[in-house]
């Protein structure tokens, strides 16, 4: 059983490396605000989401990690978001300046990262996580037809995303610190 499960994780971290380049054609489809379109958009990103959920718990779950799920995991996140962020952005509806403040973050603690790796692998701490998920919300929410949905909708959405950028800087913020100081504590 558990090596059928060692597969299962990296299985769906190479399902959401696929669903990347779906996701931004069907987002575009037509002029990139047509309903049918963005429901489905909204839907596989979801769905990618839910993969990126599911493959790391059950890898600790089953106590299969692998090196190629290290590594390629946070690559379809970073990958996923900021698709969807600048896809976005280039149909003009999260506007510029929040997708450069995520993916520098994003960026930022990814070499972060490789920087203090001698030190060991510092896994997502609970605001990273919360980070992450409350980014997803929001993108998601955005990636919705918005213009064919009730006011409050396009209200909630910008709530969420101006969380989300609270969250992102935080947490972003507190990983700099934390590498400096070479503590424990991770974004």
């Amino acid at each position: 059983m558990a090596k059928r499960m060692a597969n299962v994780p990296n299985l769906l971290t190479g399902l959401r490396l696929v669903l990347v380049p779906v996701f931004l054609v069907v987002l575009f489809a037509g002029d990139g605000h047509q309903t049918g379109s963005r429901f489905t958009a909204f839907a596989i990103f979801a769905v990618a989401v839910i993969t990126d959920r599911l493959d790391g718990s059950l890898a600790r779950s089953y106590g299969v990690t692998s090196e190629f799920g290290k590594l390629a995991d946070p690559i379809a996140d970073k990958m996923l978001i900021g698709a969807a962020l600048i896809g976005l952005s280039m149909l003009g509806d999260v506007p510029w300046w929040v997708t450069i403040l995520i993916l520098v973050r994003e960026i930022g603690v990814t070499v972060l990262r490789f920087a203090v790796i001698s030190r060991g692998v510092i896994p997502a701490s609970r605001g990273g996580k919360l980070k992450t998920l409350v980014q997803s919300v929001a993108i998601g929410l955005f990636i919705l037809p918005l213009q064919d949905l009730p006011a409050e909708w396009t209200t909630a959405a910008w709530w969420v995303m101006g969380a989300a950028i609270v969250l992102t800087v935080v947490t972003g913020l507190d990983y700099v610190v934390a590498a400096v100081r070479g503590s424990g504590s991770r974004a």
